[in-house]
């Protein structure tokens, strides 16, 4: 099967303090360096997500208005 140009899936585990490391090709592909500061957005019907660093002040104007 193949993958969908742009689709990524990984899996990362979760350690005794609850912290995660993401995924070298994810770092990669998003651009994500030591000491960014990444917003995560969750809703507890629909999941997680860690979008786009970019996407901050998007994020925050909706969120906050």
């Amino acid at each position: 099967m193949e993958k969908p140009e742009g689709k990524y899936a990984w899996t990362v585990t979760v350690g005794t303090k609850g912290q995660i490391v993401i995924p070298k090709e994810a770092r990669d592909v998003f651009n994500i360096n030591p000491g960014d500061h990444l917003l995560i957005l969750a809703d507890v019907k629909q999941g997680m997500a860690i979008p786009p660093t970019d996407s901050f002040d998007e994020y925050f104007k909706k969120i906050f208005g």
